[in-house]
Order: structure tokens, then C-alpha cells, then sequence
């Protein structure tokens, strides 16, 4: 039985991770380190403006198990997605509604410099963060939108990775998180290729089985089975990780049909063909967009982890919420 591999605070680190990693088979820098059972208040603070930046922020993210460098591509806020967890508060108006590049690669720099010399330790947003966590995981392009919709992804993409190489840096990794919408686009496959040749990985999200549950969660246009022919084609060219978000909605968890339907779905791509290096199993953590829904707890992501180990043998890594 693959094991859960997040939230064990007693094991030692460098140990637990080498056994983690072996017994998932999956490389040592995908394997999150182990997490407290309550989430450390850091992770609960994902602000995407850091200091006088626009476009690049360092978070300490509970999934990196470490400090992730963030670079938002949709600072105007727009998605094509309108999940009902979502953090981002659509609501209110962006300050910043265009993508500058040299601002970008300018304030990357400098965050990566600041890393690099441990002086962004020494901020009040960082100064408390304990010594296992003061390891830079990855960049990430996220933010406050679909990052794929920027139109000059693979450019972006390009010259971020350049910067990165110019640090010396090849070993920490550039993570696109996404929705998959957009993996068809010929923009999109060109930036994943670069993200291939600089030590690259994608999580993608897939919170569903149903198309009915799809669309309760997401509130899109975009077809789920165009979300799921998207993941399937990617992960038939470089192993993915799969984000998914499981809650309560209206007060109620999703069904265990549900659930079965998600496992049926992840059968679906690895029988296509696709690869799975990890299922990320989580919950809302922060303030989610809308007031009816609310987290799981540990022991129904737990139960969510063993059906998806029982009916796929994939390794599964879950993510507790606040609580």
C-alpha cells in the first residue's frame, strides 16, 4: 500500500523523505516534507504582493514543504475558472492589470538573491519560519488567475528558467499550477516543453469525478472532458502531479460515488496511456469565495487517500486545513 506521506511530524525529515521517496518512487525533491498535524499560521498567509512587488512573491507553501516563489500572471484577477473555494477575492478591483516582463524578471531576481543570501529571513513575514522550512522548493507560476491564459506563456516561461540558470539554480524546480484548460494551445504545449528542459513539473487540478460535481465546483465554460483530455495528453508526455480539493458544500463532504468516480477518472488516464507521479490530496485552508463551503478533516482526506490508493496503487500525499 502506498503510504500517505504528509502530516507525520514525528519521523526525522531527511530519513522519512528518503523512505517516502523509495517507497512512492517518485525523486526526492517532489516528496513534500513532512508537515505538522496543525498547519503552521504561515500557510494560512498567501498574499501575491510582497513588499513594493506586483508580480513575484515568496510564500511558504504547505505543499512545497518549503519557501515557493510565486509569479502571478493574473494580476487583473481574471480566470476562466470561478471555483467556489477559491481565495482570490474577484470582488474587489486589481491594482495591476497588465503582465510587464522586465518587472517580472527584475523582481524575481531580487527575491531569488534574497533567498539565496538568507536575508529574506530576516523580514517580519519570514522571521519565524522554522529551520526545516527555510529551503527554497520551487518557483512557481501561479497567482491570481489561470496562469496558462497569458498569452506569452512560453516566452515568460523562457526567461524565467533563464534567470534561474544565470543563479545557478537547476536544482530547484519550476511548477506550473494549473487548471489544465489550456494544454491544447499550441502557446501553452511550447512553454510546457520549456518547463520540461528546466527541471519542470505540473500539477494539475482535478477536483472532480461527475461533470455535475465539476461544474458545482468550478463554475466554468470549459468542458470537464476538455480538462480531462488536456491531463491525460500532458501526462502522456511527462509525469503529472494532480492537485485536488476536496470540502464540504452546504455542510455536506462529497459522496462516496463521488469519490468513486474521481478514482474512476484517474484509472482513466493512466490506462490512456498517462502518468501520475502524485495525487495531492487537500482542503481549503484559507478563506474560501463563497461562505458554504468549508473544510474536510484529516480523517476524511485520509479515507479519500485510502479509496484512491485501493482502487489506482497511486501515491497520494494529503494536505490537512486549518483545523
Amino acid at each position: 500500500m502506498h503510504p500517505i506521506i504528509a502530516g507525520n511530524p514525528v519521523m526525522d525529515r531527511a530519513d522519512s523523505a528518503r523512505e517516502m521517496a523509495y517507497d512512492i518512487r517518485v525523486p526526492l525533491s517532489s516528496v513534500p516534507v513532512p508537515m505538522p498535524e496543525t498547519p503552521l499560521p504561515l500557510f494560512l498567509r498567501h498574499p501575491r504582493l510582497w513588499r513594493e512587488n506586483r508580480f513575484v512573491y515568496p510564500v511558504v507553501s504547505r505543499r512545497s514543504g518549503g519557501i515557493s516563489i510565486g509569479v502571478n500572471l493574473n494580476p487583473d484577477k481574471v480566470c476562466n475558472f470561478d471555483c467556489i473555494y477559491c481565495q482570490v477575492d474577484r470582488r474587489s478591483e486589481a491594482e495591476t492589470r497588465f503582465v510587464e516582463l522586465d518587472a517580472v524578471l527584475q523582481e524575481f531576481d531580487q527575491v531569488l538573491t534574497l533567498e539565496e543570501t538568507g536575508t529574506l529571513f530576516e523580514d517580519e513575514s519570514f522571521r519565524k519560519v522554522p529551520e526545516p522550512l527555510r529551503r527554497l522548493n520551487d518557483i512557481a507560476f501561479s497567482g491570481d488567475g489561470e496562469p496558462t491564459t497569458y498569452r506569452n506563456f512560453d516566452e515568460i516561461v523562457e526567461r524565467v528558467a533563464a534567470v534561474k540558470r544565470a543563479h545557478g539554480r537547476d536544482d530547484v524546480k519550476l511548477v506550473l499550477i494549473t487548471n489544465a484548460s489550456m494544454f491544447h494551445r499550441p502557446v501553452v504545449q511550447r512553454g510546457l516543453e520549456i518547463l520540461d528542459r528546466n527541471n519542470g513539473e505540473v500539477w494539475a487540478k482535478l477536483d472532480a469525478g461527475t461533470d455535475a460535481y465539476y461544474q458545482l465546483i468550478e463554475r466554468t465554460r470549459i468542458p470537464f472532458r476538455q480538462v480531462l483530455d488536456n491531463i491525460a495528453a500532458a501526462a502522456r508526455v511527462r509525469p503529472l502531479v494532480l492537485q485536488s480539493l476536496f470540502m464540504r458544500v452546504n455542510g455536506e463532504p462529497p459522496s462516496a460515488d463521488e469519490i468513486e468516480a474521481f478514482c474512476d477518472r484517474l484509472r482513466e488516464i493512466r490506462t490512456s496511456g498517462g502518468q501520475i507521479r502524485l495525487v495531492q490530496i487537500y482542503t481549503v485552508a484559507r478563506p474560501p469565495a463563497e461562505s458554504f463551503v468549508s473544510p474536510l478533516t484529516r480523517e476524511e482526506l485520509d479515507a479519500i487517500a485510502r479509496r484512491v490508493d485501493e482502487r489506482t496503487q497511486l501515491p497520494t500525499a494529503v494536505f490537512p486545513g486549518a483545523a
